[in-house]
């Protein structure tokens, strides 16, 4: 995976979705352009309302053969007939969650700005390691996912990593030789044609 010329989409759902509407919008995006994967990354911790999202998306995306992996919730992962999950706590729930899950499961985890967590989830068996925010943004302690540890990891680590979080144009070029991944979301779901503004960072890729 980590050899490839380029690197491939992740695609991150919005935070809420509309399900009269988002069902058509992704299935626009996954047949306009080619998405490795998709994480469903709902702000809701109600069941309910993840669980009807999930299957529509499930839909949509395995009607195209793209895996989708859900934030955190490991439960419905497996019930809901989803193909992983995403954790977002580093190393630190990664070796349970693949003995839940097992081998066939596609299992990665958010490690921040942490060579160390990300070392580690590694060899706990994560399919992907993903860093971030990559460029500045009022979430999170300010602490950035800079070049650097991209351009360590391409080298020193065989554990396809995600760029994600605040990503813009000139971040994508500057880290698309030094990345397997980028976690794309908010920024195209805010802009007035998702698909339009995907293009335009595939095309610094």
């Amino acid at each position: 995976m980590a050899d490839q010329e380029q690197p491939q989409i992740y695609l991150i759902t919005p935070p809420e979705i509309e399900l009269s509407r988002f069902p058509d919008q992704l299935a626009r995006i996954l047949d306009a352009t080619e998405i490795a994967c998709v994480r469903l990354a709902l702000a809701t911790r109600d069941e309910d309302r993840i669980s009807r999202a999930a299957d529509v998306v499930r839909e949509t995306c395995h009607a195209r053969d793209v895996a989708i992996v859900i934030s955190e919730h490991l439960v419905l992962a497996e019930r809901l007939g989803l193909d992983g999950v995403h954790l977002t706590d580093g190393a630190r729930s990664l070796r349970k969650t693949r003995k839940d899950l097992g081998d066939d499961a596609i299992v990665g985890t958010f490690c921040a700005a942490s060579r160390h967590d990300g070392m580690t989830a590694g060899e706990q068996g994560a399919d992907y390691v993903s860093f971030g925010p990559v460029g500045a943004t009022p979430l999170g302690d300010g602490t950035i996912a800079d070049h650097t540890l991209f351009e360590w990891w391409s080298q020193m680590i065989e554990v396809p990593v995600v760029a994600e979080g605040a990503l813009d144009v000139e971040t994508i070029a500057r880290l698309a030789p030094v990345t397997d991944f980028f976690g794309i979301g908010e920024e195209i779901w805010r802009a007035d044609d998702p698909v339009a503004k995907l293009a335009e960072f595939q095309a610094a890729f």
